[in-house]
């Protein structure tokens, strides 16, 4: 139990010095971030110029990466939010005015990082560089989501933990359908 206890108020803490980081550099990026992963709009397009630029390769990882998102956001919105109720991180600790926009939906997990993390880690394997290059705005989603007081670092690592799991079952599928029409 002392673990638990000291785990929630670690995640407390930082999600209090997250969300007060006032850099110039923030206030800046993070809200158009907060703004093109909304209904997954980043993912959509980059599968979009992944799918016209890319050939068969950039096809067949746009077609994984919005598959592997799809199933992540599944998991974490439409089940795992579901069984688990958890309170937003309180106004009080959110600084800015970035506290006014957040969902009233359960916390954990976090289902925009979730669906960017299931992207980008579908579409590695297939498109190494294109993986690559989805890993910095994948990244500035999971800080955004804990600086704009939306959820708590462990939301956070929740929802990629679920995006790696898509991702990884959406790789293992033909193996598990082969396996099982044995």
């Amino acid at each position: 139990m002392d673990i638990l206890a000291s785990l929630r108020g670690a995640d407390h803490r930082l999600t209090q010095r997250m969300a007060a980081w006032d850099s110039a550099w923030a206030r800046r990026l993070l809200p158009p971030v907060e703004e093109a992963v909304e209904h997954t709009k980043l993912w959509w397009a980059a599968a979009g110029v992944m799918a016209a630029g890319g050939g068969r390769r950039g096809r067949k990882a746009a077609a994984a990466g919005i598959t592997a998102m799809a199933l992540a956001e599944l998991l974490s919105n439409g089940v795992v939010k579901q069984l688990i109720e958890r309170r937003r991180p309180p106004k009080e600790w959110i600084p800015h005015s970035d506290v006014q926009d957040r969902p009233d939906s359960s916390s954990f997990p976090s289902g925009h990082t979730a669906a960017a993390v299931a992207f980008t880690a579908a579409i590695a394997p297939t498109w190494p560089w294109a993986g690559a290059a989805c890993c910095v705005p994948t990244v500035m989603v999971a800080v955004e989501r804990v600086h704009s007081g939306a959820h708590y670092p462990t939301d956070v690592a929740a929802g990629a933990a679920i995006g790696l799991a898509a991702a990884a079952l959406l790789r293992a599928m033909p193996r598990l359908l082969l396996h099982g029409l044995r």
